[in-house]
């Protein structure tokens, strides 16, 4: 069946869809509130992300539902905005909603979060990433993505390991809780493995000229064999082309802020070459859950899934329906003791399991590499 979605910008509710009717329209259906950023800088990971949540809950609902209802979202156009986004989780607690999802950087999912923990209503991050989100939020707060740690190590050992890399230096996005905490562990990873750090540069979200940072980079004597940057989507195929374009040709390595289009686009297939970046596992991995969740997206959207954040937002509803199903109810208390006890959920990007004492999963990570705007799955990697 379909299902209505509302939309949320700043205060203004806007309804975008109805319900039509199905077997399990009978029944009132369970509200769940979808906050994603469908403009802005994170677009092209939180538009994905919907997509895939939009094609679970047809598929929930054409199997009859959760519980015999039909499966509703109420969704939120957080516009990359902080203040948005923190009206936007006000909005989502009072309408009903019996869980939350969304969101795919941490800054914005502090934004959101904290208010449904307050409300005593579950929220899961679909992509954001730090591996404190849980301890800082409290326990209603749970991810489906791997933890920055892990997504940092993975590139970390790569990049010494497969590359060769001894000396990196490194741009970070100095305005993100998330691209502070990949550098962080970036660096924690490869000095242990006997790499150095020559140096590092900053930089801000929405900027848009790295001349600055380049001439640096271009000056530091001998070169270094990689720059590892920090970014979110907007800034990634920027930095990429214009490091290229300043004729630099070193290696460029990053985590998931740099699993979008925009790394091939923005430079064009002459520029977008030598790029490797860590993300979430689903591409080459041959488990029938992923090959259907592709060919599903397809048939729905009329193309492949744009990255993996597209079946992280498929995981996330599919927790939330998984858990109302265990716990038999609805109510967002039990919803979250059922998330809690999730042991050996079947993801699209990997099984999730809820039994790190931070909550965080423990999940494979993909290693992805960009030539000539082509993106290639090289390497997975697996956490200890």
């Amino acid at each position: 069946m379909r299902f209505s979605s509302v939309l949320m910008a700043a205060s203004a509710l806007a309804l975008l869809g109805s319900v039509v009717p199905s077997q399990s329209e009978a029944q009132e259906p369970i509200r769940v509130a979808a906050l994603y950023a469908l403009t802005g800088g994170m677009s092209s990971l939180d538009g994905p992300s919907l997509k895939g949540a939009e094609l679970h809950v047809d598929q929930i609902n054409e199997e009859g539902g959760v519980l015999g209802r039909p499966l509703e979202l109420v969704v939120f156009d957080t516009r990359t905005d902080q203040q948005v986004t923190a009206t936007a989780a006000q909005e989502a607690v009072s309408s009903g909603v019996v869980a939350g999802f969304g969101q795919s950087d941490t800054t914005f999912v502090m934004a959101a979060a904290p208010t449904f923990q307050d409300a005593g209503i579950p929220f899961i991050t679909s992509g954001a990433t730090h591996p404190m989100l849980p301890t800082w939020v409290g326990d209603h707060m749970f991810m489906a993505a791997f933890g920055d740690d892990d997504q940092s190590y993975a590139i970390a050992d790569y990049a010494y390991d497969t590359l060769g890399h001894r000396r990196v230096y490194v741009w970070t996005d100095n305005s993100m809780d998330f691209t502070r905490a990949l550098t962080a562990f970036f660096k924690e990873r490869f000095e242990e493995r006997g790499g150095e750090i020559i140096d590092e540069d900053f930089f801000m979200m929405g900027d848009t000229d790295f001349s600055a940072q380049i001439a640096r980079l271009e000056a530091v004597d001998p070169a270094p064999d990689a720059v590892f940057i920090s970014a979110i989507p907007s800034e990634a195929g920027l930095s990429v082309r214009q490091i290229r374009e300043a004729g630099i040709e070193m290696d460029i390595i990053s985590g998931d802020g740099f699993d979008t289009e925009l790394v091939a686009s923005v430079p064009g297939p002459d520029l977008a070459n030598d790029v490797y970046f860590s993300t979430h596992t689903y591409l080459a991995d041959d488990r029938p859950e992923v090959q259907a969740f592709i060919d599903a997206y397809e048939a729905k959207f009329g193309h492949a899934p744009e990255n993996s954040f597209a079946p992280l937002g498929y995981d996330a509803i599919g927790l939330i329906a998984n858990a109302i199903e265990q716990a038999g109810s609805d109510d967002p208390a039990a919803v979250r003791d059922a998330l809690a006890e999730t042991r050996d959920y079947p993801a699209v990007t990997g099984t999730i399991s809820y039994t790190r004492e931070n909550m965080v999963p423990p999940k494979p990570v993909s290693i992805i590499s960009v030539h000539s705007a082509e993106f290639t799955v090289e390497d997975i990697w697996r956490p200890e």
